[in-house]
């Protein structure tokens, strides 16, 4: 399964959401190496683990990993 296909099994509106979500990681990692991980699409950045993202029901999660947390810390520690 590729990305978009994973997108495209979602309504519409949260497609919309999801690609946006999918083109501001790719802009802003434009070297990030997209592939799937536990069952989502997952995005790698040196060889380690970036960031996550997976629809559900209700809402869409992003899961940064502790790399990124490491990396935006002064931005995130209000979260």
């Amino acid at each position: 399964m590729t990305v978009e296909e994973y997108i495209a099994g979602f309504p519409q509106e949260v497609q919309d959401k999801m690609r946006s979500i999918r083109s501001w990681i790719l802009e802003l990692v434009p070297s990030a190496e997209e592939s799937f991980s536990y069952g989502m699409p997952a995005y790698k950045y040196n060889k380690k683990p970036l960031i996550y993202f997976a629809g559900y029901k209700n809402h869409i999660g992003i899961y940064a990993t502790p790399n990124t947390h490491d990396a935006f810390s002064e931005k995130l520690k209000s979260y």
